[in-house]
């Protein structure tokens, strides 16, 4: 209860908040997936990171049981765990192989990979203005990938990794749209604990290996810390209004380049903070205009007064 000569936080200030723990936790997150990554492979990382977050709601499905699988589309929640598995070990991989500021770069196309998925799949009107923003979104990841005098690209299969999985973690919000439509949160979350944990056993079996006491805490901790990250994230979504906080989501820049610099030794180079700017703004003016949109949206449904 806040005293009478404390003033109380908006919402969008207390979404700030969590927004930038969302941004720190993350940080620490891809830090020891990367310190881990000379030892433990991504496959392997990922089935630690599922196991932690099916560990945090196996309460929830203990004490609801058949209602925390209640659906009547499997197929999509069975796809949205598939592409989200495989999309998490490219991304694992990716921050492993590459410098964070530039890995971390690359992760934000996903905004830009929404727009012809809600065109195709959801159904949804995207006009030119959103259109041109992703064309320009993606000339920032051409820029990105540096094209060199040769007329060749300086990109390997970690910059390849990571932009396939911002597309398949593209196709889990899509399907999280959908979804929503007729499921409860809590429904969605739970199918995905469950069918990412069993889709990451393959994986870390054909990788596994037996972890040092030090490793397997540090390995606990990055699933834990990566369970708290998406916590935090909805929480601050769901607070503060999605055109104030998708700005202060891209501190997790500014963090990972930091971190990089002063953990790894990465300099950012010239082309990855130009294509980065450009990633950023075109993602942001999307997040804004759809905000926008769906605002206008309301009002017109609305009935007058």
């Amino acid at each position: 209860m806040t005293g009478a000569g404390e003033p109380r936080l908006s919402r969008n200030t207390q979404g700030a908040l969590w927004m930038l723990a969302s941004a720190a936790t993350f940080a620490v997150m891809t830090t020891l997936i990367k310190f881990l990554g000379d030892d433990y492979p991504a496959a392997l990382q990922t089935f630690y990171r599922q196991a932690a977050g099916l560990v945090v709601l196996a309460p929830i499905i203990i004490r609801h049981r058949g209602a925390a699988f209640a659906t009547h589309r499997p197929g999509i929640l069975i796809f949205r765990a598939l592409a989200g598995t495989i999309g998490m070990i490219l991304s694992f991989y990716a921050f492993q192989k590459m410098p964070l500021a530039d890995a971390n770069a690359l992760s934000f196309t996903r905004t830009l990979w929404l727009v012809p998925l809600a065109a195709l799949v959801v159904r949804e009107k995207v006009g030119p203005l959103r259109i041109g923003a992703a064309v320009f979104g993606f000339i920032g990841v051409v820029v990105m990938i540096r094209p060199s005098v040769g007329g060749d690209f300086a990109i390997g299969l970690p910059a390849l990794a990571m932009l396939a999985s911002a597309f398949l973690f593209a196709f889990t919000v899509t399907g999280m749209k959908v979804l929503t439509r007729d499921h409860s949160t809590t429904v969605i979350l739970v199918w995905s604990a469950v069918l990412g944990f069993v889709l990451s056993i393959p994986g870390a079996i054909f990788t596994w290996r037996l972890p040092t006491l030090p490793d397997f805490l540090l390995l606990a901790a990055m699933g834990a810390i990566a369970t708290a990250n998406q916590a935090c994230y909805i929480k601050g979504m769901s607070l503060g209004d999605a055109g104030a906080m998708a700005p202060i989501d891209y501190t997790r820049l500014v963090f990972t380049a930091a971190i990089g610099f002063f953990v790894f030794h990465e300099v950012p180079g010239a082309w990855t903070l130009a294509g980065a700017a450009i990633v950023v703004a075109s993602t942001l003016f999307i997040t804004l205009r759809e905000q926008q949109l769906a605002r206008s949206a309301r009002l017109t449904a609305e009935p007058d007064a």
